[in-house]
């Protein structure tokens, strides 16, 4: 029954042993999940920003990991939709935020002045009534600027227009930067640019992994039609010289990957930061 509905209703699904492990595995996982905040199982990892143009670290992502003490390291795609499902989601949103801000603001106390962090924002959270007011405290708390903060939503979001564009207006009256996420994968119209305010466009990886011709006039319809509208671009998934040199002579704005960094844990991302310390941002070579 659960399976139909995840597949979008009126349909049927059989029941196997195979569809009785995964249900099982699925509901263990929600077990676990729910102690897993209280117990301190979580951490964040973080990808830098780059500056295409210049090579500055101009800011990181922040990613959520589960390190689970028996079942190793779970990896965001089999937690986070269940903690969608459960509404386990809004704590879980609520602690990234704060330990982000928290790290950003320690990076930025050692020399790092300029550098932002980048979270991302479910639909859930984003639907959930206390979210100003939550943000605004965490800001308050961490002693943050909102101008170094950056909240990735996705194109879902732009199913209910008037309360997207409310809730958005009321995030950049704080400072707050907004940039959505996977752009080029959603399905809603791209009507909703003209009215959202929107600072950053992040390309989706799959366009830029496989760059091949089509895909190579999608990112540049993508890149000249954010410039046009005074939309900055970033594009996710870069892991090669041909992708460098590429987004560089489209002028796209940032860049993220493994070409200079996979997401790193705190430490290590202490001593990245460290070795590619030229000047107040930092930048690479």
């Amino acid at each position: 029954m659960y399976l139909a509905k995840e597949q979008g209703k009126n349909n049927y699904q059989f029941f196997s042993e195979e569809l009785h492990q995964i249900l099982a595995k699925k509901l263990q996982l929600e077990r676990e999940l729910r102690k897993a905040l209280d117990e301190k199982q979580f951490t964040l990892h973080y990808q830098p920003k780059i500056h295409l143009q210049t090579g500055q670290i101009i800011g990181m992502e922040a990613l959520i990991r589960w390190e689970h003490p028996d079942l190793g390291l779970i990896p965001p795609i089999q937690f986070i939709p269940i903690a969608e499902e459960t509404g386990l989601i809004v704590p879980l949103g609520e602690w990234v935020m704060r330990t982000a801000c928290q790290q950003i603001k320690v990076w930025q106390e050692t020399g790092f002045t300029q550098l932002a962090v980048a979270v991302n924002i479910s639909l859930r959270q984003f639907m959930q009534n206390n979210l100003i007011e939550m943000i605004t405290s965490i800001l308050e708390e961490t002693g943050l600027s909102p101008q170094y903060l950056e909240l990735e939503i996705t194109e879902s979001m732009a199913l209910n227009v008037d309360y997207t564009i409310r809730i958005l207006n009321r995030l950049k009256g704080l400072g707050i930067s907004i940039s959505i996420d996977d752009f080029g994968t959603g399905y809603s119209s791209l009507s909703y640019l003209s009215q959202f305010p929107i600072d950053r466009l992040k390309i989706d990886q799959s366009f830029v992994r496989n760059l091949n011709p089509r895909n190579q006039a999608i990112i540049k319809t993508i890149i000249d039609m954010a410039h046009n509208m005074k939309i900055a671009v970033i594009a996710e998934g870069v892991e090669t010289q041909e992708h460098v040199d590429f987004l560089k002579e489209q002028m796209c704005n940032e860049v993220q990957g493994y070409f200079y960094s996979k997401p790193l844990p705190t430490k290590e991302i202490d001593s990245f930061l460290q070795v590619n310390r030229y000047g107040e941002s930092g930048s690479m070579v």
